[in-house]
This record gives structure tokens, C-alpha cells and sequence, in this order.
């Protein structure tokens, strides 16, 4: 039998080399496998390789070293695994095919893929090791099949399957994998884990009205919103329908999920534009975090969407964390329900009222009638629990209704002109009977029509119909007033109040709530919707008012009328008629001179780690910032401690203050909402730590010895092996001076300091030397600076005297330049104010011929730009400035006081408590003799339609430089020119 070689052209490897033997056709032509074997290589379906032992290509088809994009020639010789890499596993795995053919044992169909080449191509390559008959290794030989279109074609469906073609996000399957991945992450390295699902509300109103289509395009820009908020598409995945579900592994801060949670409710409840309709929808959210909420993929899910489920009963647009009572909840909830459809029936429902009283005189106007159900077991229940429950029941109409009609019979049985104000849900507002029951209600009571006003909440907007301005429309004809309740706080625009005939638009109190606390916005918020109001004729009611200080600023923001607790709580509808027996009603506000964290009343089980003992003990009430618990006994002030809320959740504490058995601590951080009006720790404490500290993992009904050992640790080491801070952050007492007064203003050097330090906690020797530089160098001369004025302040000779002083030299400037830089890039990261221009960099930016030293001509245009500002004093700030040695901060500090005409002198407060007596010449007192006076206001520089200091002056002296063609001079500068 004859044999022939089958690969041309390939070294032969030895006596060993392949052979077939030779096949005759019918004819009796003997047929070439060698051509057979070269026609396969032309056809494109298939190459084959071969290697030496070095693992270097001997062979390779011609066609394929043209794919590769190399000479045939010179590829003989190269390594095989210079060309090819596994691509089945990842980069990680694709190094390891040398040491694949190292092993010199045979391998079927490997995946591979090229490693050079911008389009990648894939092969299943087979390789068969050869040796000689003394079992030297000689090589492989083989064979290859392109598979580039059959892959493209799988990762295709690969993708259809793990992703929504909808919106482009992971789908439900996807989720699945990466939450077990998170899973096991959290098994194996303890990492947290956290969930969150969000369901979109009123979502199917959406698909009712404008079609399936606009639905699916107002998902795609959901799932687009989602994104620009977690910036990681691998993070969020569309479950289907509305559902989407984030997940966040080693995110276990309950505070920063919160925070996370409200910007996405935030974020999904703005307008959105589909097929040139308007649409608004809401949000709410479920949160569970592994392994507190559970250490598996069902329970986590299970849990999450019973916190949703929670979220959405609580009354939608909010958001919910899990708690254990959650799977109790469902049960607890479908008996209130059957409970709720009866109590209509069996009279359990009540109405109170609360006054509205005119904020100038102190005089009731009005009430607000305030739902109560009293259930015959459970005692009263909060209207925040059943109202949710009645609008998903569908029962709110009836109870709507009925409340209508009993605020008008009582409302008519007073004496006087009193109104009563009634809540009507969106749902009633849809309801075509409206007006027939108020209509109805008014003809049986008897009550004027004017006396029953209707708060409406912006949800009534939301369908953005021809039927809402009917609706209105309606309500108007029969003569009942219409307030806005919660203004501010819902999803619609102001557009609708061109149109809607309110007559008073209510303050929600979450804007009163936070009104007086220092860098609060809530002050100008209030103050815009007053001055909105206003332009409409609309009275203005502030809800929620409880401190003289909220009073306060509701009056002088010139608020009508103010609705709260420091005026009178929701009373009956006797005590109503008895006040109002003797003629007008006025009452006398009472209650706390500031403003407090809210206090929730309860009576909560609860422990406390104090030294070597774990006592029981008895929450009376609760806030952000403290608590009043009862059980211990002979506790001094200051003593630190631990508290135990159970489940995880441990909050260093201090007690402040003893009252028998009454104890208030102050929490060392703040509690956070945990999204359904209670508070919860930012952070909770795992049960392997609990257990290596020697911990309980659960309540105890009496005081126990938690440690045996002759030293127990202190509350000190305890909290600080938790993680926990018994006391909150304290500033310096060098850093507290001079950061009092206006809290929108730009802070003081002085004030930033300290952040800059705290934020150098973790660097001791570096925080160490920078506060010494800080204490000796900048402060004493630029504390009092605001950031927005330290800009424009003279650097370069500071640094100059600081370079000058004995024994410091040029390396102490360049060191002080550095961390003033660093203050500063690091101001403008965070975004405080008045850090946007470093002055640093400016000091750079000038000394590359920004800044040149003015001229008489410069002055000139400057006085006449600053007489022509829109400040009406900015000419006169000038004018001081160049006549004087002032500084910028104290001429707009100072106080008629400090200036004597008589002896010429203007004094200047010191920091150290004395005078400095600067004397003024004819020019300066010419300028002061012309400025204004107003009575009650004793600055020198005040902002005409306050009375107060000006909070910023540097907007209108931008804008007269820049007038005068002079962009970068500062008016520091000015003084140089002062006699």
C-alpha cells in the first residue's frame, strides 16, 4: 500500500509521522488527500497548526496568517500563544494557555480568540501532542473552526437574556446572579449588602390614558433618571412592569441610603414629557440591608418587598425601611381593614379641631377638621395607619363624606363667622358627586356657604384633565373657599395656580419645621411662597408652628395666619362652642423659646451598656438628637453610655440631665428616619461584633454582668471597638469666635478651619502641624475673612512677612502657600460658599501680569461705575474705602456707635476686645453725613429694604469693575490709595 504525506511542506517530525493510506475511486483514479486536505484550507472552514516542542509554530494555513494579519512567511517560528488566547474565561485565565500546551497533553475544541487585532476573531482549536517512539515530546499538530458568527450570535441572546430590551438595564434573571454574587461576597468576606426596590405610583394611569407606548417610552426615561443618580447601569435592574431594583454591595448606612432614596423619589416625581403630553408620577421605595434583613437571596427579596409594601401603605412617595414587625404587619393589616369597613357604621369616628388663629392679633379665624377613630380594642389610632388603609380599601369616599357633613353641622352650632377647613383626598376631588355632597351638606346644616373651605393637596393635579378646572369650576359656583395644602411638597408646577381659584395656600410643615436651624433654606423658601402668594391674593397659613423662635420668623416673613401647637392642639367641638360663647376667640401662644429635635412619645423597650452592667430600660420619648428613658438609677451628668434599640442598631450616648428616674442622654451622631417617621442608626452593628465584645443578641428583662474579668472595659473601649461616638464632634474654643451671624452667608476663615481639621483627623503629625500654622500665621491675620473676601486679599505680602519674620524663611511661606491651596481646593469640592475663586491661584494668575497697579484714571472709573451701581451704597463703600484705612469687613460691621463726628473718630473693634480710634477726614465725614438712618437699625451700611447689614456686596462691586473695565481689582486694593 502506498502512503503519502498529508501536510506539505511541514518538517518531518519522524518515523512517526501521520499517513493514510490511499484511496481509489470508482473510476480506479487515485484521489490525493493532500489535495483534499489543501481544498478544505481554501474553503475558509477550517485551518490547520502546527508546533515544535518549544511550543513555535511550524505550520500554519496561509489563509489564516492573512486573517491574523501577518506574513505567512515569517509567522513560522513564532509562538503559538503570541497569536491566540483563550476568550471563554477572561483575561485573567487567557495567560494560562502556555501552560495548556506545557502540560503536552491533548485538548479538544479550546476556545480562542486573536490577540492583536481590533476584530476578534474566534476559533475551536483542537491540539494533538506527538511523540517519538522513546516518549520525547515533538510537538503538537492540529486543527481549527472559525466560530466568530455562532459566539456573536450567543452573546446576542446572551444579552437578551440577562437584559430589559426596554430600557437597556439588567433584567430579573440578571439581578438574580448578582445578588447571589453579593450574597456570597457577604458569606466569605462580610461584606454588606443592600436592596433597593422601587415601584413607580400611578404608573397605570400613565398606560390608561396615553396608551402602552408612551408608557414604555416613560420608562425608558425613568430607567435614564436612574442612571444620571447611581451612575452604574450594573446596578439597576428593571424587574418588569414598574418595578426596578437597585443593588449596593458594602453600602450598609442607613443614612446615606435615605439621602439615596430621596433624591430617586425626587428625582422620579419631576415632569416628564411623553408623546407631547405632560405626565407625572411618584415613586416610593423599599430598603432591606444583608445580613441584618436577611443572609439569603429569597429572604432579602422577601423582606425588601414587604418594606415596599409598607412604603406604599404609608402613603406613596416616601420611603420604608425593613424592621422584624414588618412580618406581622400584613396580617395585623387586613384585620384593621375589616375593622375600618365597620367603623363608619358603629360610630367610632370623631372630628376635632384645630385653630387657625391671624398671626398679627393672635385671634381664631378658622379650624381644621382632624379625623379620629377610636377602635374599641386598640384605643385611638392614627389617622397616618388607617387613611392609607382607606384609600387602598376604597372606602375613603364614604369616610370622606361623612366628614364633610358632620364639620358642617357642628360648624353651623357656633356662634360667630368661624370657618371650618376639611381635607379632600384626590380621590374624592375625582369623584363627579362632589359638589352634589357639599351642596347637600351645606343645605342641611344651614352653614353659609363661605365658611367651609376645602384644602386640596397638589396630587389633584396630577391627571392635568379639562375635568380638574370643571371640578373647580363647580366648587366655586357654590361659594366655598379652596385652600392649597402642602404647598411645595408635591409633584406639580406652578403653572396650575394661573388657573386654580385658591383662596389660601398652606405652608407645609416640614418648611416650619427646620425654618430656624443655622444654613437652613427654609427661611427664603417660606419667605417666596409668602411673596407668591401675596402677588395672588391669597392668604398664607404656616402649619406646624410649635417654638417662639419659629414664631417669630413666621411673623416677620409676614406670614397670615400660623396653624400649630404652640397656639392650641386640635380641640372638641364643646370646647369650641364655650370659647366662642364669650365673643371673639384669641389665644395667647405658649410653648418652648427655640426650636427642638421633634420628640416622639412612646414606650419602647430598650437596654443600656453602663460600665460592667446591661440594664433593661424604658424609652419615654425620642428625637434625632436624644432621648428620656426611664430605669436608671443614680447617674451623674456626663456619664458616657451605650444604648441598645435592639436588632443591631447601638448609639453611643452622654447623659445630660437627671430627674429621678428619669434620664436624658444625647446621642454622640444623630438618628436618621428610617422612612416611615421613625428614627433608626445611620449604621448597625453585626452580630459576630455584638458577640465578640460579649454583647447580648437579644433583650434582657434584668440588669446582667456583661464581663467577668477584674478590669472591664470602659463605655470608652466598648464604643470604640462598636465603631460607636458617645459624644458628638466638639470644635475648638479658637475656632468657635467669629462664626456667629448670617448662616447663608460665606464662612469665615476661622469657621473653615475647622472642617479643614476635622477632615485631617486620621493624619495626627499632618493635622498637628497645620493647626499650630493655622493658630500662629493665618488666623490672627485673615480669621475673620469671609472665603468670598480672602480672595481678593493681599497673599503675597503676608507671605512676604511671614518669609521676613526671624527664623522663618522662604520654606515656611512655600509650606503656608500649600495648605491654603489645599484649604481652598478642598472648599470648592465640597462646595461651600464663596470658594469658587482660590487665592492662591489668583496670586499666581497676577504675578502672570493679570494685575497691574491702578492709576488715578482706574480710581476714577471706579468711583463713577460705583456710583452708577444698582447698590445704592456701593458708591459710598468706595468713597469710605479710599478716604479711610478701613477694612471691607469692618466698614460693613460697623455701627452708628463707633462713630464720632464731633472728635472726628471712627472706632474699630479689635479682636481682642479693645478699640483702635481711626481719625476721618473732611472727605469721609462729607460721605457719612449723607448716608441714611433708619430708626430701630444702628449699622452704618444697611441694606435698605431690611434694615440689616448686607449679606454680600462683592456681586455688585463684580459687576461695577468689570463696568469700569477693570475685572480683577480688588477692594482691598482700594485702601492703598486711603491718606
Amino acid at each position: 500500500m502506498v502512503r503519502i504525506r498529508i501536510l506539505n511542506g511541514l518538517q518531518s517530525p519522524g518515523p512517526t509521522q501521520a499517513s493514510v493510506p490511499v484511496r481509489r475511486a470508482p473510476s480506479g483514479r487515485v484521489e490525493d488527500p493532500l489535495a483534499l486536505v489543501q481544498n478544505f484550507e481554501r474553503s475558509g472552514q477550517g485551518w490547520f497548526w502546527s508546533t515544535d516542542a518549544t511550543g513555535c509554530l511550524s505550520y500554519l494555513t496561509d489563509s489564516l496568517a492573512e486573517t491574523l494579519g501577518v506574513d505567512p512567511a515569517t509567522v513560522i517560528g513564532s509562538a503559538f500563544s503570541d497569536h491566540f488566547m483563550r476568550c471563554d474565561e477572561g483575561a485573567e485565565i487567557s495567560r494560562n494557555l502556555p501552560f495548556i500546551m506545557a502540560r503536552r497533553s491533548n485538548f479538544e475544541r479550546l476556545m480562542l480568540c486573536t490577540v492583536n487585532q481590533a476584530d476578534k476573531r474566534c476559533w475551536l482549536v483542537s491540539g494533538t501532542a506527538q511523540f517519538d517512539p522513546v516518549g520525547s515530546f515533538l510537538g503538537y499538530r492540529g486543527s481549527g473552526v472559525d466560530i466568530t458568527e455562532q459566539r456573536r450570535s450567543s452573546e446576542h441572546a446572551s444579552q437578551l437574556a440577562l437584559y430589559d430590551p426596554l430600557t437597556g438595564l439588567p433584567n430579573r434573571l440578571h439581578m438574580t446572579r448578582t445578588l447571589e454574587a453579593g450574597m456570597i461576597a457577604l458569606r466569605t468576606r462580610r461584606t454588606a449588602c443592600s436592596i433597593l426596590l422601587i415601584d413607580l405610583d400611578r404608573f397605570k394611569q400613565v398606560n390608561d390614558t396615553l396608551g402602552h407606548p408612551a408608557g414604555d417610552a416613560l420608562l425608558r426615561q425613568v430607567g435614564e433618571r436612574l442612571l444620571a443618580i447611581l451612575g452604574d447601569r450594573e446596578k439597576i435592574f428593571r424587574l418588569g412592569g414598574d418595578e426596578f431594583q437597585i443593588i449596593l454591595p458594602g453600602l450598609d448606612d442607613r443614612g446615606r441610603l435615605g439621602d439615596l432614596a430621596n433624591r430617586i423619589i425626587s428625582s422620579l416625581s419631576q415632569p416628564y414629557s411623553v408623546a407631547n403630553s405632560r405626565c407625572i408620577i411618584g415613586a416610593s421605595i423599599g430598603i432591606a440591608v444583608a445580613p441584618h434583613d436577611g443572609a439569603a437571596g429569597e429572604e432579602l427579596i422577601r423582606n425588601v418587598d414587604l418594606a415596599l409594601y409598607a412604603a406604599k401603605a404609608g402613603g406613596r412617595g416616601r420611603y420604608r425601611f425593613f424592621s422584624g414587625d414588618l412580618l406581622h404587619a400584613a396580617t395585623d393589616r387586613r384585620l384593621l381593614e375589616e375593622d375600618l369597613r365597620d367603623a363608619l357604621v358603629k360610630g367610632q369616628f370623631d372630628l376635632l379641631y384645630q385653630p387657625i388663629v391671624n398671626s398679627r392679633t393672635n385671634c381664631v379665624t378658622g379650624v381644621e377638621a382632624l379625623l379620629r377613630w377610636t377602635h374599641p380594642q386598640r384605643g385611638p389610632i392614627s389617622p397616618a395607619l388607617f387613611i392609607p388603609i382607606a384609600e387602598e380599601a376604597n372606602i375613603v369616599q364614604q369616610i370622606g363624606e361623612w366628614v364633610i357633613r358632620r364639620a358642617c353641622e357642628d360648624a353651623a352650632q357656633w356662634p360667630g363667622a368661624l370657618r371650618v377647613a376639611v381635607n379632600v383626598s384626590p380621590t374624592q376631588f375625582t369623584n363627579e358627586a362632589l359638589p352634589k355632597i357639599v351642596i347637600s351638606a351645606l343645605a342641611n346644616s344651614g352653614l353659609p356657604a363661605g365658611r367651609l373651605e376645602l384644602e386640596l393637596t397638589e396630587g389633584v393635579f396630577l391627571s392635568d384633565s379639562p375635568d380638574t378646572d370643571r371640578m373647580f369650576g363647580m366648587l366655586k359656583d357654590i361659594g366655598v373657599r379652596l385652600a392649597l395644602d402642602d404647598f411645595g411638597t408635591g409633584y406639580s408646577s406652578l403653572g396650575y395656580l394661573k388657573t386654580a381659584p385658591f383662596d389660601k395656600i398652606k405652608i407645609d410643615q416640614s418648611f416650619v419645621r427646620g425654618v430656624t436651624v443655622p444654613g437652613s433654606r427654609n427661611g427664603a423658601i417660606i419667605a417666596a411662597i409668602v411673596a407668591l402668594a401675596e402677588a395672588l391674593d391669597m392668604e398664607t397659613t404656616a402649619e406646624g408652628v410649635e417654638a417662639f423662635d419659629q414664631l417669630d420668623l413666621i411673623r416677620g416673613l409676614r406670614v397670615s395666619h400660623v396653624q400649630g401647637w404652640i397656639y392650641s392642639k386640635a380641640v372638641g367641638r364643646e370646647e369650641i362652642m364655650h370659647r366662642l360663647e364669650t365673643g371673639e376667640w384669641s389665644i395667647t401662644p405658649a410653648g418652648p423659646a427655640r426650636q427642638r429635635s421633634e420628640r416622639q412619645s412612646m414606650l419602647r423597650k430598650a437596654a443600656i451598656i453602663l460600665g460592667n452592667y446591661y440594664h433593661p430600660v424604658t424609652i419615654r420619648n425620642l428625637s434625632e438628637t436624644g432621648a428620656l428613658i426611664d430605669g436608671l438609677i443614680e447617674v451623674e451628668p456626663g456619664t458616657p453610655l451605650i444604648m441598645d434599640f435592639g436588632g443591631g442598631q447601638l448609639a453611643g450616648a452622654t447623659v445630660r440631665r437627671v430627674n429621678r428616674r428619669q434620664t436624658g442622654i444625647e446621642f454622640g451622631l444623630p438618628l436618621v428616619s428610617d422612612g416611615n417617621g421613625s428614627l433608626c442608626t445611620s449604621q448597625r452593628v453585626s452580630t459576630g461584633a455584638l458577640a465578640r465584645v460579649g454583647l447580648p443578641q437579644a433583650g434582657v428583662e434584668s440588669t446582667v454582668q456583661l464581663w467577668e474579668e477584674a478590669t472591664p472595659p470602659t463605655a470608652e473601649q466598648v464604643a470604640e471597638r462598636l465603631g460607636l461616638n458617645l459624644e458628638a464632634p466638639q470644635l475648638p474654643d479658637w475656632a468657635l469666635a467669629g462664626t456667629q451671624g448670617d448662616p447663608h452667608a460665606p464662612p469665615t476663615v476661622q469657621a473653615f478651619a475647622t472642617r479643614y481639621l476635622d477632615h485631617l483627623a486620621g493624619c495626627g503629625r499632618t493635622r498637628q502641624v497645620h493647626e499650630e500654622w493655622l493658630r500662629t500665621f493665618v488666623l490672627p491675620q485673615f480669621g475673620r475673612f469671609r472665603l468670598d473676601e480672602m480672595a481678593y486679599a493681599d497673599i503675597a505680602g503676608w507671605l512676604d512677612a511671614v518669609t521676613a519674620r526671624q527664623g522663618q524663611g522662604p520654606v515656611m511661606a512655600r509650606r503656608l502657600r500649600g495648605m491654603m491651596n489645599y484649604m481652598f481646593v478642598l472648599a470648592k469640592r465640597w462646595g461651600v460658599a464663596g470658594a469658587e475663586i482660590n487665592p492662591i491661584q489668583r496670586q499666581f494668575e497676577h504675578r502672570d501680569g493679570r494685575d497691574r497697579p491702578l492709576e488715578h484714571d482706574d480710581i476714577a472709573r471706579l468711583r463713577e461705575a460705583a456710583d452708577a451701581s444698582h447698590n445704592v451704597h456701593l458708591g459710598a463703600i468706595v468713597a469710605l474705602l479710599l478716604s479711610t484705612r478701613l477694612r471691607v469687613r469692618e466698614l460693613l460691621g460697623a455701627q452708628w456707635g463707633d462713630i464720632d463726628l464731633v472728635e472726628r473718630v471712627w472706632r474699630v473693634p479689635t479682636g481682642n476686645g479693645e478699640q483702635d480710634s481711626m481719625p476721618l477726614n473732611a472727605e469721609a465725614i462729607a460721605i457719612i453725613s449723607r448716608l441714611p438712618r433708619w430708626e430701630g437699625s444702628p449699622h452704618v451700611i444697611a441694606n435698605p429694604r431690611t434694615k440689616k447689614p448686607y449679606r454680600s456686596i462683592f456681586k455688585s462691586w463684580d459687576a461695577a469693575r468689570n463696568r469700569a473695565g477693570l475685572p480683577d481689582v480688588s477692594m482691598h486694593q482700594l485702601r492703598r490709595f486711603a491718606p
